[in-house]
């Protein structure tokens, strides 16, 4: 086959980036990135919670250190900060009740062992309703993919399970699977519920430690103009591994559905034998939090008015049910790495005698664990004059728990940024790949992707694994560390992997501001949209 010829916008920007010469500034060795996760992740920050005082703190050491570098404020009133506005949500399990009606028969769940009701919704006291299984739930008219096509919905509860068919793309996928995308199509057939099955092959937290924490509040930020599930009566998510109640009587088996959701294949839709009949309560009360946005000005007359953005989140999951007697969720890994990887670029390019031609623009966001909240507010109502801003790279959890010598791109294909990111790797001897596992969603689940819905073209890179054995490291880590109280100071990283790590993402960040074209979205990617509909100079390709 042959390759696909670049666009002549593309050549271009990689032209002007072939002119920059590497950095002089000696390379990072891991040190200083660890000594802020390790003040980021301490016990005293109680887990950095959005709205808590312990994230308050967070953000205090990280604008005391942003001072320190000779930052300027770029947040609001000509502080370092973003107000923003949430209403916390916790349902209320004692007046809350879920069951199967089956025949006239109704079987009792149990919260928390068969199912959640997640708040992330605003979920109706009450709802009765019939089960439809939707397979993965998509509507993709791009690729002219319908899962709701022919089904009676009206007024009925849909059941997916989550993940996407190979066919699909794997960021097209992603997009049609966020909140508002998903809803809308939803809201059109006329559902009022969700019930959502993980997918037993792409579960990144087991059950167990999911039903644990289902006290945890949800969060939406305040403001009705943000809200994506209006309409929406009922969020559910049911256990895999309990399954099987909800599928009995529909001539289809949940095992059957799980083994070829496995291998990324088409599924069948039917309606289910049972109605579901929920109850819920839900606890309200507003939550204020903060990002923290600072700018290092560029040196350059006609380009420093431009800025490319650096994003990371400060929050984590605060204090939860204890895991082998520890309740802090410290969240060294997620996302104190990815924090003090900010901060880190901020100090070297800040006293570096040679500042980049657009000026760099630092965002530290919140609520990012509540649905990417504070990217959300930033991105629609920025401290700055958005126009200019001509690119995000965001890092989130990059997991320096191997030796670097390939980075996973997420949006390597969609941009010009993909491609500065590639010689960025390239030139420190790393090479780069595509997402490996699509089905986990990991191009929606991070800041980048707010960024990228208002036009600007964003990406998001990680260690890749390189062998087997690093692979299992990776799914065990998942498994036992992500969102749980052992990612924290005392797990082992690999500080030459994330010295390199900073190495990439700092001549990334320098070249794209010092090229002399701003990066474009490619022709056939389908987030050149957004940058159409914004207006912005990133949907024109030349």
């Amino acid at each position: 086959m042959l390759k696909k010829l670049p666009c002549a916008l593309t050549i271009a920007f990689l032209s002007s980036l072939a002119s920059l010469a590497r950095p002089a500034e000696p390379g990072f060795d891991g040190r200083s990135w660890w000594d802020h996760v390790k003040a980021l992740a301490d016990d005293r920050l109680q887990g950095r919670e959005t709205g808590s005082p312990g994230l308050r703190e967070a953000e205090g050491y990280v604008v005391a250190q942003l001072k320190k570098a000779g930052l300027e404020p770029a947040g609001e009133s000509g502080g370092f900060y973003q107000k923003v506005e949430l209403e916390s949500r916790r349902v209320v399990e004692k007046d809350s009740s879920a069951a199967l009606v089956r025949d006239g028969r109704v079987e009792p769940l149990v919260l928390g062992e068969d199912a959640i009701l997640s708040p992330r919704v605003d979920l109706a006291p009450e709802v009765e309703a019939p089960l439809v299984f939707v397979g993965y739930g998509l509507r993709v008219p791009e690729k002219g993919y319908d899962d709701l096509a022919g089904l009676d919905l009206a007024g009925k509860v849909a059941v997916l399970l989550s993940g996407s068919p190979a066919e699909l793309p794997g960021p097209l996928a992603s997009h049609h699977q966020t909140n508002q995308e998903r809803w809308k199509a939803f809201r059109e057939a006329g559902i009022v519920g969700v019930v959502s099955v993980p997918n037993p092959a792409s579960m990144d937290v087991p059950w167990s430690r999911m039903a644990a924490n289902r006290a945890q509040p949800a969060m939406e930020l305040r403001d009705p103009a943000f809200h994506e599930t209006e309409g929406a009566k009922l969020a559910m998510v049911f256990n895999p591994g309990r399954a099987e109640t909800l599928f009995a009587g529909s001539g289809h088996t949940f095992a059957e559905i799980a083994a070829l959701a496995r291998d990324r294949k088409p599924l069948p839709r039917f309606p289910l034998h049972p109605t579901v009949r929920v109850k819920a309560r839900v606890e309200t009360q507003p939550v204020v939090s903060a990002n923290v946005v600072a700018r290092l000005p560029g040196r350059d007359p006609a380009l420093k008015g431009e800025d490319v953005v650096l994003s990371a989140h400060v929050d984590h999951l605060g204090v939860g049910e204890p895991v082998g007697g520890d309740r802090i969720y410290n969240g060294a890994m997620d996302n104190g790495s990815g924090t003090a990887v900010l901060l880190d670029l901020a100090a070297s390019l800040a006293r570096s005698p040679d500042r980049p031609k657009r000026s760099l623009l630092f965002v530290f966001v919140t609520a990012e664990e509540k649905g990417l909240l504070g990217s959300k507010y930033f991105a629609a109502r920025p401290t700055v004059d958005p126009a200019p801003m001509v690119a995000d790279v965001n890092v989130d959890m990059f997991l320096p728990i191997v030796p670097l010598r390939s980075l996973i791109v997420w949006g390597l294909d969609e941009s010009d940024l993909g491609d500065a990111a590639r010689a960025a790797a390239t030139a420190h001897g790393v090479g780069v790949e595509r997402d490996p596992e699509p089905q986990r969603n990991i191009f929606i689940r991070s800041d980048q992707y707010n960024f990228i819905r208002h036009g600007i073209p964003a990406l998001m890179m990680a260690v890749a694994p390189g062998t087997a054995e690093q692979a299992k490291l990776y799914k065990d880590w998942l498994t036992q560390r992500y969102h749980a109280p052992s990612d924290d100071a005392s797990q082992p990283v690999d500080l030459a992997a994330a010295g390199l790590y900073e190495d990439v993402v700092r001549t990334l960040v320098l070249n794209v501001a010092n090229a002399e074209r701003r990066p474009a979205w490619k022709p056939d990617s389908f987030f050149r949209r957004y940058a159409a509909a914004a207006g912005g100079p990133a949907a024109r390709s030349r």
